[in-house]
Protein backbone atom coordinates (compact mmCIF):
# COMPACT_ATOMS: atom_id res chain seq x y z
CA UNK A 1 0.00 0.00 0.00
CA UNK A 2 1.24 3.22 -0.88
CA UNK A 3 1.62 6.70 0.49
CA UNK A 4 -1.30 8.05 -1.85
CA UNK A 5 -3.52 5.12 -1.05
CA UNK A 6 -3.24 5.75 3.10
CA UNK A 7 -3.47 8.97 2.17
CA UNK A 8 -6.71 9.07 0.65
CA UNK A 9 -8.25 6.46 2.86
CA UNK A 10 -8.05 3.64 0.51
CA UNK A 11 -7.01 1.27 3.62
CA UNK A 12 -6.85 -2.23 2.53
CA UNK A 13 -8.03 -5.28 4.47
CA UNK A 14 -5.11 -7.62 6.06
CA UNK A 15 -5.42 -10.22 3.16
CA UNK A 16 -5.61 -14.02 5.11
CA UNK A 17 -4.11 -17.13 3.33
CA UNK A 18 -7.13 -18.74 4.17
CA UNK A 19 -9.85 -18.74 0.69
CA UNK A 20 -12.71 -17.80 2.66
CA UNK A 21 -11.02 -14.01 3.34
CA UNK A 22 -10.57 -13.66 -0.23
CA UNK A 23 -14.06 -12.13 -0.74
CA UNK A 24 -14.36 -9.69 2.15
CA UNK A 25 -10.50 -8.18 0.63
CA UNK A 26 -12.26 -7.80 -2.37
CA UNK A 27 -15.28 -6.17 -0.95
CA UNK A 28 -13.08 -4.01 1.07
CA UNK A 29 -11.28 -2.43 -2.35
CA UNK A 30 -14.48 -2.02 -4.09
CA UNK A 31 -14.86 1.72 -2.20
CA UNK A 32 -12.96 3.82 -0.25
CA UNK A 33 -12.92 3.73 3.35
CA UNK A 34 -14.01 7.46 4.89
CA UNK A 35 -10.87 9.14 4.63
CA UNK A 36 -11.93 11.70 7.78
CA UNK A 37 -11.75 8.34 10.02
CA UNK A 38 -8.93 6.29 8.36
CA UNK A 39 -6.91 9.71 8.16
CA UNK A 40 -4.52 10.69 11.13
CA UNK A 41 -4.34 14.64 10.94
CA UNK A 42 -2.25 15.13 14.05
CA UNK A 43 0.96 12.95 11.52
CA UNK A 44 3.57 15.08 10.72
CA UNK A 45 3.89 13.27 7.79
CA UNK A 46 0.61 14.39 6.21
CA UNK A 47 1.72 18.05 7.15
CA UNK A 48 4.98 17.95 5.31
CA UNK A 49 3.23 15.83 2.30
CA UNK A 50 -0.14 18.38 1.97
CA UNK A 51 2.38 21.37 2.06
CA UNK A 52 6.36 21.45 1.22
CA UNK A 53 7.27 23.16 4.43
CA UNK A 54 6.12 26.09 6.07
CA UNK A 55 4.83 28.92 3.96
CA UNK A 56 7.05 32.59 5.12
CA UNK A 57 5.95 36.25 4.56
CA UNK A 58 7.79 35.76 1.45
CA UNK A 59 5.71 33.61 -0.50
CA UNK A 60 8.42 30.62 0.04
CA UNK A 61 7.88 27.92 1.98
CA UNK A 62 10.57 26.50 4.22
CA UNK A 63 11.59 23.24 5.52
CA UNK A 64 14.39 22.15 7.04
CA UNK A 65 16.54 21.13 4.10
CA UNK A 66 16.25 25.22 3.27
CA UNK A 67 17.08 26.26 7.12
CA UNK A 68 20.39 24.57 6.64
CA UNK A 69 21.42 25.58 3.46
CA UNK A 70 20.95 29.36 5.29
CA UNK A 71 24.81 30.08 6.29
CA UNK A 72 24.05 31.63 9.30
CA UNK A 73 21.20 28.94 10.84
CA UNK A 74 23.99 26.57 9.57
CA UNK A 75 26.35 27.75 11.41
CA UNK A 76 24.55 28.39 14.56
CA UNK A 77 22.87 24.37 14.44
CA UNK A 78 26.69 23.49 13.87
CA UNK A 79 27.88 25.45 16.41
CA UNK A 80 25.41 23.98 19.33
CA UNK A 81 25.01 20.66 18.18
CA UNK A 82 29.08 20.09 18.01
CA UNK A 83 28.76 21.86 21.19
CA UNK A 84 27.02 19.78 22.70
CA UNK A 85 28.09 16.55 21.01
CA UNK A 86 31.78 17.28 22.21
CA UNK A 87 31.21 17.53 26.30
CA UNK A 88 31.62 14.87 28.14
CA UNK A 89 28.27 13.01 29.99
CA UNK A 90 29.17 11.51 33.40
CA UNK A 91 27.16 9.62 35.77
CA UNK A 92 27.69 11.08 38.76
CA UNK A 93 26.88 9.25 42.71
CA UNK A 94 26.54 11.57 45.65
CA UNK A 95 26.83 9.86 49.02
CA UNK A 96 26.13 10.94 52.32
CA UNK A 97 28.30 8.95 55.45
CA UNK A 98 26.96 8.87 58.69
CA UNK A 99 28.52 11.59 60.02
CA UNK A 100 27.70 13.94 57.44
CA UNK A 101 30.42 14.45 54.62
CA UNK A 102 29.06 14.02 51.32
CA UNK A 103 31.48 12.35 48.80
CA UNK A 104 30.95 12.77 45.33
CA UNK A 105 32.54 10.77 42.19
CA UNK A 106 31.45 9.14 38.87
CA UNK A 107 29.18 6.58 38.91
CA UNK A 108 31.33 3.59 36.80
CA UNK A 109 29.78 0.88 38.14
CA UNK A 110 26.27 1.80 36.78
CA UNK A 111 25.22 0.46 33.39
CA UNK A 112 24.26 3.88 32.24
CA UNK A 113 27.58 5.65 32.49
CA UNK A 114 29.09 3.68 29.84
CA UNK A 115 25.93 4.31 27.73
CA UNK A 116 26.24 7.90 28.28
CA UNK A 117 30.14 8.45 28.24
CA UNK A 118 31.26 5.98 25.54
CA UNK A 119 28.70 4.17 23.93
CA UNK A 120 25.02 4.81 23.70
CA UNK A 121 24.38 2.27 20.71
CA UNK A 122 25.57 -0.14 18.47
CA UNK A 123 26.60 2.34 15.72
CA UNK A 124 26.83 5.49 17.39
CA UNK A 125 29.58 7.15 18.98
CA UNK A 126 28.47 9.77 21.87
CA UNK A 127 29.69 12.42 19.59
CA UNK A 128 27.93 11.40 17.25
CA UNK A 129 24.18 10.49 19.03
CA UNK A 130 24.61 13.63 21.03
CA UNK A 131 24.93 15.66 18.00
CA UNK A 132 22.49 14.00 16.12
CA UNK A 133 19.72 14.27 18.98
CA UNK A 134 20.61 18.10 19.50
CA UNK A 135 20.11 18.96 16.15
CA UNK A 136 17.09 17.19 15.79
CA UNK A 137 15.55 19.02 18.68
CA UNK A 138 16.88 22.34 16.78
CA UNK A 139 15.04 21.60 13.79
CA UNK A 140 12.13 19.76 15.17
CA UNK A 141 11.81 20.79 18.88
CA UNK A 142 11.84 17.23 19.64
CA UNK A 143 14.08 14.00 19.51
CA UNK A 144 13.41 10.24 20.92
CA UNK A 145 15.28 7.41 21.23
CA UNK A 146 14.22 3.82 22.23
CA UNK A 147 15.63 2.13 25.32
CA UNK A 148 16.73 -0.86 24.99
CA UNK A 149 17.10 -3.06 27.93
CA UNK A 150 18.90 -6.51 28.87
CA UNK A 151 21.63 -8.30 31.12
CA UNK A 152 24.40 -5.65 31.51
CA UNK A 153 27.13 -6.84 34.19
CA UNK A 154 24.91 -10.04 35.18
CA UNK A 155 22.24 -7.68 36.12
CA UNK A 156 19.19 -7.32 34.05
CA UNK A 157 16.62 -4.95 32.61
CA UNK A 158 19.83 -2.89 32.59
CA UNK A 159 19.42 -0.08 30.29
CA UNK A 160 22.10 -1.06 27.54
CA UNK A 161 21.72 0.82 24.36
CA UNK A 162 19.58 3.91 22.99
CA UNK A 163 18.47 3.88 19.45
CA UNK A 164 17.17 7.12 17.70
CA UNK A 165 13.87 7.12 16.48
CA UNK A 166 13.17 7.92 13.01
CA UNK A 167 12.17 11.95 13.19
CA UNK A 168 8.60 12.76 13.03
CA UNK A 169 7.64 9.33 13.48
CA UNK A 170 6.89 9.70 17.52
CA UNK A 171 3.90 11.27 18.63
CA UNK A 172 3.86 12.32 22.59
CA UNK A 173 0.10 11.43 24.23
CA UNK A 174 -1.32 12.19 27.47
CA UNK A 175 -4.53 10.27 28.50
CA UNK A 176 -7.34 11.44 30.86
CA UNK A 177 -5.79 9.71 33.91
CA UNK A 178 -2.31 11.85 33.33
CA UNK A 179 -0.29 8.53 31.92
CA UNK A 180 1.69 9.54 29.36
CA UNK A 181 2.33 7.64 26.32
CA UNK A 182 4.11 7.68 22.77
CA UNK A 183 2.71 6.75 19.17
CA UNK A 184 5.45 5.41 17.54
CA UNK A 185 4.69 4.74 13.58
CA UNK A 186 7.14 2.42 12.05
CA UNK A 187 9.11 2.92 8.79
CA UNK A 188 7.60 -0.57 7.72
CA UNK A 189 4.00 0.85 8.02
CA UNK A 190 1.99 0.42 11.23
CA UNK A 191 1.58 2.03 14.85
CA UNK A 192 2.73 0.98 18.32
CA UNK A 193 2.28 2.67 21.40
CA UNK A 194 5.24 2.77 23.05
CA UNK A 195 5.42 3.57 27.52
CA UNK A 196 7.01 6.41 28.73
CA UNK A 197 9.69 4.10 30.52
CA UNK A 198 11.03 2.66 27.06
CA UNK A 199 11.46 6.03 24.91
CA UNK A 200 14.28 8.39 25.79
CA UNK A 201 12.41 12.29 24.86
CA UNK A 202 14.82 15.19 24.94
CA UNK A 203 12.88 18.57 23.26
CA UNK A 204 14.14 21.79 23.24
CA UNK A 205 13.41 24.00 26.69
CA UNK A 206 10.42 26.09 25.29
CA UNK A 207 7.32 24.30 24.55
CA UNK A 208 3.78 25.22 23.30
CA UNK A 209 1.76 22.35 25.21
CA UNK A 210 4.11 21.02 27.96
CA UNK A 211 4.73 18.08 25.45
CA UNK A 212 6.67 19.02 22.67
CA UNK A 213 9.07 21.60 22.65
CA UNK A 214 8.95 24.50 19.82
CA UNK A 215 10.36 23.94 16.47
CA UNK A 216 12.70 26.26 16.16
CA UNK A 217 12.14 26.25 11.99
CA UNK A 218 8.39 26.92 12.66
CA UNK A 219 9.37 29.93 15.03
CA UNK A 220 12.10 31.79 12.26
CA UNK A 221 10.51 31.02 9.31
CA UNK A 222 9.68 34.67 8.02
CA UNK A 223 13.52 35.06 8.69
CA UNK A 224 14.72 32.40 6.89
CA UNK A 225 12.08 33.06 3.73
CA UNK A 226 12.88 36.22 3.26
CA UNK A 227 16.68 35.73 3.44
CA UNK A 228 16.19 32.91 0.86
CA UNK A 229 14.49 35.26 -1.20
CA UNK A 230 16.48 38.08 -1.03
CA UNK A 231 19.73 35.41 -1.71
CA UNK A 232 17.26 34.48 -4.73
CA UNK A 233 16.89 37.96 -6.14
CA UNK A 234 20.61 38.14 -6.03
CA UNK A 235 21.18 35.22 -7.38
CA UNK A 236 19.09 36.36 -10.66
CA UNK A 237 20.74 39.42 -11.02
CA UNK A 238 24.23 37.69 -11.17
CA UNK A 239 22.97 35.28 -13.66
CA UNK A 240 21.19 37.52 -15.52
CA UNK A 241 24.25 40.02 -16.33
CA UNK A 242 22.84 43.14 -15.22
CA UNK A 243 25.91 43.52 -12.50
CA UNK A 244 27.83 45.30 -15.34
CA UNK A 245 30.28 48.27 -13.78
CA UNK A 246 28.33 50.96 -16.57
CA UNK A 247 28.40 52.48 -19.93
CA UNK A 248 30.18 54.34 -22.12
CA UNK A 249 28.16 57.14 -23.99
CA UNK A 250 29.56 59.07 -26.95
CA UNK A 251 27.57 61.44 -29.08
CA UNK A 252 29.51 60.36 -32.34
CA UNK A 253 28.55 57.16 -34.26
CA UNK A 254 31.66 54.91 -33.25
CA UNK A 255 32.54 52.39 -36.05
CA UNK A 256 32.91 48.71 -35.69
CA UNK A 257 36.56 48.68 -35.59
CA UNK A 258 36.52 51.69 -32.63
CA UNK A 259 33.82 49.46 -30.65
CA UNK A 260 35.95 46.72 -30.67
CA UNK A 261 39.30 48.37 -30.32
CA UNK A 262 37.64 50.51 -26.85
CA UNK A 263 36.40 46.79 -25.99
CA UNK A 264 39.35 45.10 -26.14
CA UNK A 265 41.23 48.03 -24.29
CA UNK A 266 38.54 48.00 -21.42
CA UNK A 267 38.86 44.43 -20.63
CA UNK A 268 42.87 44.58 -20.64
CA UNK A 269 42.56 47.37 -17.79
CA UNK A 270 39.80 45.17 -16.06
CA UNK A 271 42.26 42.44 -16.23
CA UNK A 272 45.26 44.68 -14.35
CA UNK A 273 44.55 44.20 -10.96
CA UNK A 274 46.71 47.56 -10.12
CA UNK A 275 44.46 49.46 -11.95
CA UNK A 276 41.00 48.37 -9.98
CA UNK A 277 39.20 52.06 -8.84
CA UNK A 278 41.37 54.25 -10.94
CA UNK A 279 39.43 56.61 -13.10
CA UNK A 280 39.70 56.78 -17.23
CA UNK A 281 40.73 59.02 -19.41
CA UNK A 282 38.31 58.98 -21.87
CA UNK A 283 38.61 60.77 -25.71
CA UNK A 284 36.04 61.13 -28.74
CA UNK A 285 33.73 62.98 -26.65
CA UNK A 286 32.89 59.64 -24.43
CA UNK A 287 30.88 59.82 -21.12
CA UNK A 288 31.39 57.53 -18.11
CA UNK A 289 27.46 55.89 -16.87
CA UNK A 290 27.61 53.47 -14.00
CA UNK A 291 24.90 51.24 -13.29
CA UNK A 292 23.52 50.66 -10.44
CA UNK A 293 25.38 48.65 -7.73
CA UNK A 294 23.93 45.61 -6.29
CA UNK A 295 24.96 47.46 -2.88
CA UNK A 296 22.86 50.65 -4.22
CA UNK A 297 19.85 48.19 -4.59
CA UNK A 298 20.17 47.48 -0.64
CA UNK A 299 20.54 44.01 -1.25
CA UNK A 300 23.65 43.32 0.28
CA UNK A 301 21.94 45.71 3.46
CA UNK A 302 19.01 42.83 3.70
CA UNK A 303 21.11 39.97 3.57
CA UNK A 304 23.07 41.18 5.97
CA UNK A 305 19.69 42.13 8.09
CA UNK A 306 18.18 38.91 7.67
CA UNK A 307 21.31 37.16 8.96
CA UNK A 308 20.93 38.95 11.93
CA UNK A 309 17.68 38.19 12.56
CA UNK A 310 17.88 34.43 11.72
CA UNK A 311 20.74 34.16 14.29
CA UNK A 312 18.57 35.73 16.97
CA UNK A 313 16.52 32.68 16.60
CA UNK A 314 19.42 31.04 17.65
CA UNK A 315 21.01 32.35 21.06
CA UNK A 316 24.62 32.38 19.43
CA UNK A 317 26.52 35.64 19.68
CA UNK A 318 27.25 37.27 16.54
CA UNK A 319 31.24 36.97 16.23
CA UNK A 320 30.47 32.87 16.58
CA UNK A 321 28.59 33.20 13.37
CA UNK A 322 31.20 35.55 11.69
CA UNK A 323 29.50 39.14 12.31
CA UNK A 324 31.42 41.89 13.72
CA UNK A 325 35.12 40.80 12.84
CA UNK A 326 36.61 43.58 15.37
CA UNK A 327 34.98 41.78 18.37
CA UNK A 328 37.92 39.30 18.26
CA UNK A 329 40.72 39.24 20.30
CA UNK A 330 41.05 40.21 23.99
CA UNK A 331 37.33 39.21 24.34
CA UNK A 332 37.21 35.88 22.76
CA UNK A 333 37.30 34.03 26.38
CA UNK A 334 34.22 36.38 27.47
CA UNK A 335 32.67 35.46 24.17
CA UNK A 336 33.25 31.85 24.93
CA UNK A 337 31.53 32.32 28.26
CA UNK A 338 28.74 34.75 27.08
CA UNK A 339 27.44 31.18 24.67
CA UNK A 340 27.80 28.88 27.24
CA UNK A 341 26.21 30.96 29.76
CA UNK A 342 23.20 32.31 27.98
CA UNK A 343 22.71 30.28 24.70
CA UNK A 344 24.22 26.50 25.86
CA UNK A 345 23.17 26.10 29.97
CA UNK A 346 19.78 26.01 29.32
CA UNK A 347 20.39 22.71 26.79
CA UNK A 348 22.42 21.49 29.68
CA UNK A 349 19.69 21.32 32.02
CA UNK A 350 17.25 20.17 29.58
CA UNK A 351 19.84 17.09 28.30
CA UNK A 352 20.37 16.08 32.27
CA UNK A 353 17.32 16.37 33.36
CA UNK A 354 15.53 14.24 30.62
CA UNK A 355 18.35 11.99 31.00
CA UNK A 356 17.54 11.34 34.61
CA UNK A 357 13.65 11.36 33.86
CA UNK A 358 13.84 8.71 31.17
CA UNK A 359 17.13 6.65 32.16
CA UNK A 360 16.91 6.42 36.23
CA UNK A 361 13.95 4.18 37.58
CA UNK A 362 11.59 5.81 40.13
CA UNK A 363 13.55 3.98 42.99
CA UNK A 364 17.33 5.65 41.91
CA UNK A 365 15.58 9.41 41.52
CA UNK A 366 13.77 9.04 44.81
CA UNK A 367 17.16 8.11 46.50
CA UNK A 368 18.67 11.19 45.06
CA UNK A 369 22.01 9.85 44.82
CA UNK A 370 22.69 9.67 40.95
CA UNK A 371 22.45 12.40 38.57
CA UNK A 372 24.10 13.80 35.37
CA UNK A 373 26.36 16.30 34.40
CA UNK A 374 27.54 17.77 31.23
CA UNK A 375 31.44 19.08 32.13
CA UNK A 376 30.90 22.40 30.37
CA UNK A 377 34.56 22.91 31.52
CA UNK A 378 35.87 21.25 28.38
CA UNK A 379 34.72 24.73 26.36
CA UNK A 380 35.97 27.14 29.29
CA UNK A 381 39.64 25.83 29.38
CA UNK A 382 40.88 29.17 28.43
CA UNK A 383 44.95 29.87 27.29
CA UNK A 384 47.42 27.53 29.51
CA UNK A 385 48.21 30.80 31.27
CA UNK A 386 44.95 31.45 32.26
CA UNK A 387 44.61 27.48 33.08
CA UNK A 388 47.95 27.99 35.23
CA UNK A 389 46.81 31.04 37.04
CA UNK A 390 43.89 29.39 38.32
CA UNK A 391 45.07 25.92 39.34
CA UNK A 392 47.52 28.16 41.54
CA UNK A 393 45.21 29.69 43.21
CA UNK A 394 43.32 26.45 43.75
CA UNK A 395 46.62 24.82 45.22
CA UNK A 396 46.94 27.05 47.86
CA UNK A 397 49.16 28.27 49.36
CA UNK A 398 47.16 29.21 52.12
CA UNK A 399 43.78 28.76 51.11
CA UNK A 400 43.60 25.27 48.44
CA UNK A 401 40.80 23.73 47.60
CA UNK A 402 42.16 21.50 44.81
CA UNK A 403 44.57 18.58 45.39
CA UNK A 404 47.53 18.11 42.79
CA UNK A 405 46.29 14.79 42.00
CA UNK A 406 42.82 16.51 41.10
CA UNK A 407 44.71 19.43 39.03
CA UNK A 408 47.14 16.61 37.23
CA UNK A 409 43.74 14.83 36.40
CA UNK A 410 42.48 17.86 34.53
CA UNK A 411 45.68 17.26 32.36
CA UNK A 412 45.02 13.52 32.08
CA UNK A 413 48.22 13.16 34.29
CA UNK A 414 48.76 10.37 36.81
CA UNK A 415 48.20 10.71 40.74
CA UNK A 416 51.74 10.90 42.61
CA UNK A 417 52.08 10.01 46.31
CA UNK A 418 50.35 12.41 48.56
CA UNK A 419 48.88 14.06 45.55
CA UNK A 420 45.07 13.42 46.75
CA UNK A 421 45.47 15.27 50.37
CA UNK A 422 45.08 19.64 50.64
CA UNK A 423 48.61 21.07 50.41
CA UNK A 424 49.02 22.70 54.08
CA UNK A 425 49.06 26.31 54.86
CA UNK A 426 52.74 27.35 54.78
CA UNK A 427 54.91 28.01 57.60
CA UNK A 428 54.92 31.81 57.40
CA UNK A 429 50.76 32.12 57.03
CA UNK A 430 50.80 30.06 59.90
CA UNK A 431 52.28 32.42 62.05
CA UNK A 432 50.75 34.81 60.96
CA UNK A 433 47.42 33.26 61.63
CA UNK A 434 48.21 32.70 65.16
CA UNK A 435 49.35 36.56 65.81
CA UNK A 436 46.25 37.20 64.42
CA UNK A 437 44.59 34.99 66.68
CA UNK A 438 46.28 36.12 69.57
Amino acid sequence: MNFIDRLLGRVDRVASAEPEREESRTVARSGPVNALTAMDFDSPVLAEFLRDGRISAAGLPVNETMALRNSTFFRAANLIASSMGMLPTHLMRRTIAADGKQTIGKAKDHPLYRVLLKRPNSYQTAFEFKSYMQLLALLDGNAYGLIIRGIVRGKPNQIAQIVPLKRKSVTPKLSDDWQLTFEYRRPSGGTVILPAADVFHFRHPISKDGLRGVDLVDMAVNAIGIAAQAEKAAGKVLKGGVMAGGALESEKELGEEAIKNLRQSMRERQADGEAAGEWLILEEGLKAKPFTTAKDAQYDEMRRRQAEEVSRFTGVPRPLLMFDETSWGSGIEQLGLYFVTYCLMPWFISWEQAIERSCLSAAEQDADELYVKFNEGALLRGSLKDQADFFAKALGPNSAYRTPDEVRSAFDLNAIEGGDKLPQPSKAAAKTKETVDE
